[in-house]
């Protein structure tokens, strides 16, 4: 989306005043969130907090019930889903690759939809950016890589479009503890070194304070808070959120 510049007095990303309803149950419940360009936000919560189910409005993988949602100030229901989906990188929780396709072609996905200029040299240079040298990975297909690789794969078909937004919807769930400490220290440099705007969704609040500029604390749908890293480690401002740190051996109990 380098090319579709966002206007910089409007955020990011906005949610205002947000419900979704699954049945008659509200599993978002009059939220907000804002998030600056070049911000990484990190919502973390337990499983069914609604934390999937918000990063999917900003893509319109669903729609919201009441609320407004937004990006780049434009509200997403006025903007055509399809180029939308294109515009922001996403990877999903299993890294959704193309087993049949090479890392390459998988890479190059989202400039070749967006009919872009030379899209094998982008994902090259995405790939280059995740750590997996093309001459080395680009004729790979995903079964012949590891779980860590497959990872930074996704990632780099996230980024070779150039977004100015990505969307990471538990990028290191599947990942043995090893793999997933060297990857969240890798991922957090690219993402601090190339300025994308970016919002995660992980069930870790080790995770979270590792990555974000802001963490965003949800639970039954709900912000108990949302804070700078440091912020939230040092003044939690609700018994879940001490008890969090503290499972996460970040703080102390209540």
């Amino acid at each position: 989306m380098r090319d579709q510049v966002l206007p910089t007095d409007a955020p990011a990303l906005s949610a205002k005043d947000v419900v979704k309803r699954f049945g008659s149950a509200p599993v978002l419940d009059r939220v907000d969130l804002s998030v600056g360009r070049g911000e990484i936000v990190v919502l973390v919560g337990e499983s069914g907090a609604g934390k999937t189910t918000l990063l999917r409005l900003f893509n319109r993988m669903i729609s919201v019930d009441e609320g407004e949602v937004c990006v780049g100030g434009q509200n997403v229901h006025a903007l055509n889903p399809v180029q939308l989906r294109r515009s922001i990188g996403y990877v999903q929780q299993d890294g959704g690759l193309i087993p049949h396709w090479t890392v390459l072609r998988n890479t190059a996905l989202v400039p070749r939809l967006r009919k872009m200029a030379s899209p094998d040299d982008l994902a090259s240079v995405a790939l280059q950016l995740v750590g997996l040298p093309p001459d080395e990975f680009g004729a790979r297909r995903p079964g012949e890589l590891s779980g860590g690789q497959r990872q930074r794969v996704a990632l780099a078909r996230a980024l070779a479009a150039e977004p100015e937004i990505i969307l990471l919807d538990e990028p290191f769930r599947a990942l043995d503890a090893i793999t997933r400490a060297e990857l969240v220290e890798a991922v957090h440099v690219l993402l601090q070194d190339i300025g994308v705007t970016t919002l995660m969704v992980t069930h870790d609040i080790r995770t979270a304070l590792e990555i974000a500029n802001r963490v965003a604390v949800l639970r039954g749908g709900r912000f108990e808070q949302i804070a700078p890293a440091a912020v939230l480690r040092s003044s939690p401002e609700s018994p879940y959120v001490q008890q969090l740190l503290h499972r996460a051996g970040e703080g102390t109990a209540a």
